[in-house]
């Protein structure tokens, strides 16, 4: 939930060796423009081009064209969320989201003259069920509503949606709720805008509130995994303290447990009425199209909308924090601290402020809490992220403790940061690297038709000025230090902030969302509207797919005796630099220690601090990696830099030298993390499945034990980075330079006529045969039980990609696969749940299949089996099958694989032993793929095979006899897990 500092900068700034900014100043003006019949607003020397209209009917449409791919990103966003939630209703703007995926009288209804009766009766109901008090009788009409919604959905098509949008090649469909907003997500082919405006079009129009009680038990779930997160309920204790007379503290995003269980689909009705209005609503694109083009079809889609009054959101002003206010937040994930400040709202100038004071605090490298808490090492971890909203403004100040340490430690050491920024205590070079650092990320985001759009999107929702935020640069050179130090005494101090303490143990407050009783109604999956077969009839060019070839497309050369393969960027000024080697953390344990041990260490000369506020005057992103069998080196950032960045870079590798003092820290601040993962449910899970693929000892836990680590040397770390000078790797470069041109340039690591030397062998693991049924448990305390499905399979096979890819497109893929629609659409028994048949990730490797649902302790044993049942028994939907099938290859058509990509998909084919671009062979094969293919492929890796069950939850909600019917039952204690 927490937004990062995200204006938006982009004069032009050249970086010279004395650090100063030279700036070519650009006037960013409201200008008008009328063109092909359509009156539209821009802003001078916009880089993203953006057009911004207001049509007749008052719906605001923002296109900002980018012809790189084949694609267009959009939104389609009302400016109105939670906030505006009915406070007897609260959680009302989130679960209407979820509803507007449900279809119209047009769409998602088999015969609506007959399914319309049942759904009037099903409001009467619900109507009737929240006049009602009496615990028996609420069950009666419950069971009523379960009956009747059962004969209406006989009339429903529940998937016919995704379905269109599948068919169209759509690709990230979502939506999401937040305090003020309500946005729908689709990424589209440019060649099927006609259709997609459509579907936009009517499913705005009449929204029919069907299958209401399963979609309904998907939001109870979404509540319970948010009774689990103890960052969700730390937030929004922050946010309740904070704003105690508006509704971003007086009402959640997901609502009261009370309201969910209670709702009104007249009141769903009357809000959409409200707020989904063409004056309160904005379509925003960005990709492939013309927008003379573009805007009449979007005008002729959306005329019929009616303008309406908007009622204007009102709440008393916050009253000044006098002195601390104390929150506490208990749940098993380890502790830390929250502290936070409020700011004036997104509009004001002080928040444009805010942002900038953030970056002071926090910006990965050079700020404040980076340099005097992180790299220090005087916290485990800390950060400062400003959050905006349109009425107020916060600043979050984030500690999670060492060994050892006290939350009001962590609390002592954050507020001391705050001070040094009221006395000024940093250097005016700071703002400079802020600049100059936010205009390489504008240059990335401008390159990225995704990035453009939702940045419109962004300032669409929170009604900021665009040509205010293309000005921030310049705005941003003139602001001095002196500026930030009155504005720190102005807004912070030891006693205006709310402070949430995220403590550890049993939350005795969570009341979960109960189940309710629920029969599993149709999906019709084969069943399609009269408005479905018209969008699809819809004329739509083809797109022709672009196949990489690696031999054009990777440039490839030679440093001495060093390969380098290279892409060019001829867009921007920006590079990649990435160093390569062929071994891991099997090799030597010791390869990931040293890597982060890395980011502590300095050389005779320079301080590790000297490095990275060096690394970010440069606007150059550092860091070092270490997988299990691949180790990286990289550096990003402005071609200008590119030779500074490197000789930073080779001094360090190669000049860093041992911080006794820093390596303690890391140690102790490394067992602090290694207990804090074991408070991890993702991570216990993690465990799970590596143990489950590989056997009792695996990756997962190829680690040091406590007493290992208390034998490691800080000489071992250093001696690794050194050794890996010597060491042979592979360069990979995307920037501005052709290879030719860049060999001439790089320098190598390891000494002139130096023989590499050897690496060690390493430590195999290798997938264990799953040839029994087994559960592999962990105990942890949650309101849900999570269970992952693994089996092993066979050895990477090429020939198979075309159906593998179909398979997981059909049966587990996204939101109109067979597995989300039977286990949540069909039968309300998850959020979250997918399955898939996992590609591994070297030739040598085998396939996994890995399926997954988190579900309500209650709901457990019915969750399993209906999993079960989709791995035994593949369900035919001829209807849902062709979906998938278009949908794939409009995808692949449509993909551009650019920039440092080819370089990434270059290596994966390399590591799969494949010569050329696996995608053709799939756009080439799977139309003359039959369902009787996936089906017998189906039957032959997942029907009625054994599996391993992981599953994490809480032991005293789950039966053993339960689990003991899955399988062998083994319960893993955490040292099993994760190795120590």
């Amino acid at each position: 939930m927490i937004k990062t500092f995200r204006s938006i900068f982009v004069v032009a700034l050249i970086v010279v060796s004395s650090g100063q900014i030279w700036a070519q100043q650009k006037a960013y003006d409201w200008k008008q423009e009328t063109e092909a019949g359509y009156t539209y607003k821009y802003v001078s020397n916009d880089p993203t081009h953006a057009r911004f209209y207001t049509l007749k009917n008052g719906l605001t449409v923002i296109l900002s064209p980018s012809k790189k791919e084949p694609r267009i990103q959009t939104y389609i966003a009302t400016k109105a969320g939670s906030k505006t939630d009915p406070k007897d209703h609260t959680g009302l703007a989130h679960y209407l989201e979820h509803m507007l995926f449900k279809g119209t009288d047009k769409f998602g209804s088999l015969d609506w003259a007959k399914e319309k009766p049942l759904l009037d009766q099903i409001d009467a109901l619900y109507e009737k069920y929240n006049a009602t008090t009496d615990a028996d009788a609420r069950k009666a009409i419950y069971r009523d509503i379960d009956k009747v919604s059962g004969e209406a959905a006989k009339f429903a098509i529940a998937n016919e949606y995704d379905k269109m949008m599948g068919n169209m090649g759509a690709e990230g469909t979502n939506a999401f709720t937040s305090f003020e907003q309500t946005v729908y997500i689709e990424d589209i082919p440019s060649t099927v805008v006609d259709k997609f405006l459509a579907v936009q079009a009517e499913r705005f129009r009449n929204p029919i509130l069907r299958l209401f009680h399963t979609e309904l038990e998907a939001v109870y779930e979404e509540k319970n995994i948010g009774l689990d997160n103890d960052n969700r309920k730390a937030i929004e204790a922050m946010f309740e303290a904070m704003f105690p007379n508006n509704n971003y503290g007086k009402q959640t995003v997901i609502g009261t447990v009370d309201h969910l269980k209670n709702p009104s689909l007249k009141a769903i009705r009357e809000y959409f009425n409200t707020y989904y209005v063409p004056n309160n609503m904005g379509v925003i694109m960005s990709g492939d199209f013309d927008p003379n083009v573009v805007i009449k079809k979007i005008d002729a889609a959306f005329a019929y909308m009616q303008n309406k009054p908007i009622p204007a959101y009102t709440f008393d002003a916050e009253k000044p924090i006098q002195a601390p206010i104390v929150r506490e937040v208990k749940g098993p994930n380890a502790e830390y601290l929250f502290l936070g400040f409020r700011f004036p709202g997104a509009a004001s100038k002080d928040a444009q402020m805010l942002n900038l004071l953030g970056s002071i605090l926090t910006n990965g490298s050079a700020g404040l809490i980076d340099l005097n808490l992180v790299k220090s090492q005087k916290l485990l971890g800390a950060g400062a992220f400003p959050y905006i909203l349109k009425d107020y403004s916060m600043l979050i100040l984030q500690g999670n403790p060492s060994k050892g340490q006290s939350l009001d430690e962590v609390k002592s050491l954050l507020l001391g940061q705050l001070e040094k920024l009221r006395k000024g205590e940093f250097s005016e070079d700071l703002i400079t690297s802020i600049v100059n650092n936010e205009r390489k990320a504008q240059i990335s985001r401008n390159d990225s038709y995704k990035s453009r759009a939702e940045e419109l999107m962004s300032t669409f929702t929170s009604e900021l000025d665009w040509a205010n935020e293309l000005r921030n640069t310049d705005w941003l050179a003139t602001v001095t230090k002196q500026d930030i130090v009155d504005f720190a005494n102005k807004y912070l101090n030891d006693q205006n902030y709310v402070a949430v303490y995220k403590r550890q143990g049993q939350d005795t407050d969570v009341v979960k969302v109960v189940k309710p009783e629920i029969t599993p109604v149709s999906v019709n999956r084969e069943a399609e509207s009269d408005f479905l077969a018209k969008v699809n009839a819809m004329p739509e060019d083809a797109i022709k797919p672009v196949w990489l070839d690696f031999d054009k497309d990777v440039q490839k050369g030679k440093l001495k005796d060093i390969n380098v393969l290279a892409v060019e960027n001829k867009d921007n000024e920006l590079f990649s630099l990435i160093y390569r080697y062929n071994i891991g953390n099997w090799n030597n344990k010791l390869l990931g220690l040293a890597a982060n041990y890395l980011e502590y260490l300095g050389t005779k000369t320079k301080s590790s601090e000297d490095f990275s506020k060096e690394f970010y005057k440069l606007a150059t992103d550092f860091s070092v990696s270490s997988g299990n069998e691949e180790t990286s080196i990289a550096i990003s950032g402005l071609n200008s830099n590119f030779t500074a960045s490197v000789n930073l870079l080779h001094d360090l590798l190669k000049n860093s030298v041992v911080d006794q003092e820093a390596f303690s820290a890391y140690i102790d601040r490394l067992k602090k993390s290694r207990i804090n993962a074991k408070e991890n449910k993702a991570k216990i899970m993690e465990g799970l499945r590596s143990y489950a693929r590989y056997g009792a000892n695996n990756p997962f836990n190829y680690t040091f034990t406590d007493a290992e680590l208390d034998k490691i040397k800080a000489e071992d770390l250093v001696n690794v980075l050194h050794d890996l000078a010597n060491l042979e790797y592979t360069v990979l470069y995307f920037g501005p330079k052709k290879v030719q041109d860049l060999v001439k340039v790089l320098p190598t690591l390891k000494a002139t006529n130096a023989v590499f030397s050897k690496a060690p062998a390493a430590t195999a693991f290798k997938e264990i045969a799953t040839d029994k049924n087994q559960v592999l448990f962990a105990t942890y305390k949650m309101q849900q039980v999570e269970v992952f499905w693994l089996r092993n399979s066979e050895v990477y096979n090429a020939a198979l990609t075309p159906t593998v890819s179909l398979f997981n497109n059909y049966f587990g893929g996204g939101m109109g696969s067979v597995v989300f629609q039977t286990i949540r659409e069909s039968k309300a028994l998850a959020y979250s749940t997918y399955a898939y048949y996992a590609q591994p990730a070297k030739k040598e490797n085998k396939y996994f299949v890995g399926a997954y649902v988190g579900t309500q302790s209650d709901k457990f044993t019915d969750a399993v089996q209906g999993m079960n049942e989709l791995l035994n028994d593949l369900p035919e939907s001829v209807k849902s099958f062709e979906t998938a099938k278009l949908s794939l290859l409009k995808s692949i058509a449509s993909e551009r694989v650019l920039n440092a990509g080819i370089l990434n998909s270059y290596l994966q084919a390399q590591r799969l032993g494949n010569k050329t671009d696996i995608r053709k062979n799939v756009f080439e094969q799977v139309p003359n793929l039959t369902f009787s293919a996936i089906q017998n492929f189906h039957k032959k890796e997942l029907s009625h095979k054994p599996y391993v069950y992981c599953i994490v939850g809480d032991e005293t909600n789950l039966k053993p006899e339960d689990l003991g019917k899955l399988g062998e039952f083994k319960k893993l204690t955490l040292e099993q897990i994760f190795g120590y």
